[in-house]
């Protein structure tokens, strides 16, 4: 087994509980780690052989401009997906970020991780 992860993606989307989150939108990030056999990729130095990680950017490109209240929601359907689309996944963490989330103090982000395995239902 092998990892590879997507750090740091950033997208400006429209989600969140309140209405006004809805309409005037704000800044995510997105990271995404799976897990899967990548010896072969390891062997042969063949791009046919790994995750195309490009396919995993617009998975979750797809997905994040899909209105959500709810950052956990956002996630489940971005890991979904990856399992979906991409059949050599073995284990998926996806973690979504919300710049300034509307909590009444200063606060960076507010963060969502969620993990799941191929065997998982």
């Amino acid at each position: 087994m092998g990892k590879i992860s997507l750090e740091g993606m950033e997208f400006f989307a429209k989600h969140g509980v309140y209405e006004q989150e809805r309409v005037i939108g704000n800044r995510y990030r997105v990271d995404v780690e799976v897990e899967a056999s990548l010896w072969q990729a390891a062997l042969s130095d063949k791009v046919e052989d790994t995750i195309d990680y490009g396919k995993i950017y617009h998975i979750v490109e797809k997905e994040i401009y899909k209105p959500a209240h709810l950052l956990e929601h956002l996630a489940g359907n971005i890991l979904n997906h990856l399992f979906l689309q991409i059949v050599e996944i073995e284990k998926a963490q996806v973690s979504v970020y919300k710049y300034n989330a509307p909590i009444g103090g200063l606060c960076t982000w507010a963060k969502v991780t969620l993990s799941k395995s191929r065997s998982e239902k």
